[in-house]
């Protein structure tokens, strides 16, 4: 009896060992599976990102560029929610999704909260006003800091950080984060602000409904951003894999094949 009951034991004991080796040969964090889903979380930014009002289906440059990196690392993905600028890096450090789906600039508060990825392209942002105001000199924007002004503004995003920044003494007109930028464009005809800080594409997607509304102040930007993608900062593991993803993209010339299907090629710049 004691013999039988010693070798039970040590079967037993192989037996938990042998699991605890399989458990630890499994995929790794980071390395993604057929089986993995990445969650995606997005912002409605066009032409980054789009989504038709009819069917719901999303579409954009961004959108194009997950797709694409994703299904190249193996990954299924889901586009679990829509956020604003303001509280998008909050869902990644809750685990609501993986990673942030719309590309995003990268400031020195952003970064404190998040990692953001090599970026695949640049976009600077110009002022933009009502068509032939003529209260504004490109050649002297320190002007617009000033109580006599108002700029267009959405919460949370990078209109909000240069107004505060650049123009701290002029007034600000901020619409809520999931507003669109349609409605910045039209605080400024409807003259309840008196300028804005945008990226050429979304003024020209404006201007396909509106001609001749509003135009472009001077052609120095005010800023020159990459366009990163966003992860939650624990994560470095997807983290260093997606950058994997992003240069393979560049370097096939597939990042500039997405941007021409957008019409956007001419407006960015491809690292």
């Amino acid at each position: 009896m004691k013999k039988i009951f010693a070798i039970g034991t040590i079967v037993i004991a192989f037996a938990i060992v042998g699991a605890f080796s399989l458990q630890n040969q499994s995929t790794p964090t980071g390395t993604p599976t057929n089986e993995d889903v990445l969650r995606v979380g997005y912002i409605i930014y066009p032409p980054l990102l789009m989504q038709d009002s009819n069917t719901g289906e999303l579409s954009g440059i961004s959108y194009d560029i997950v797709e694409r990196v994703a299904t190249d690392l193996g990954y299924e993905t889901q586009w679990v929610e829509e956020v604003g600028w303001g509280t998008a890096l909050e869902g990644l450090n809750t685990n609501r999704y993986d990673i942030l789906g719309t590309e995003m600039w990268p400031n020195d508060a952003r970064r404190e909260v998040a990692l953001f990825s090599d970026a695949p392209m640049n976009s600077a942002m110009y002022p933009y006003i009502v068509a032939g105001d003529d209260r504004f000199s490109a050649d002297d924007l320190e002007a617009i800091n000033s109580s006599e002004f108002t700029i267009s503004v959405l919460d949370g995003e990078m209109t909000s950080f240069i107004a505060a920044e650049d123009y701290p003494n002029a007034d600000t007109y901020a619409l809520p984060q999931l507003s669109s930028f349609a409605e910045v464009f039209l605080n400024i005809l409807q003259g309840k602000a008196d300028i804005t800080f945008i990226e050429p594409s979304v003024a020209e997607d404006f201007l396909k409904s509106h001609p001749g509304t509003i135009e472009r102040l001077g052609d120095t930007p005010v800023r020159s951003f990459g366009n990163s993608f966003a992860f939650d900062k624990t994560d470095q593991a997807l983290f260093e894999k997606w950058n994997e993803g992003i240069h393979s993209l560049v370097d096939s010339g597939e990042i500039s094949e997405i941007l021409n299907t957008y019409g956007a090629l001419s407006h960015y710049i491809i690292n």
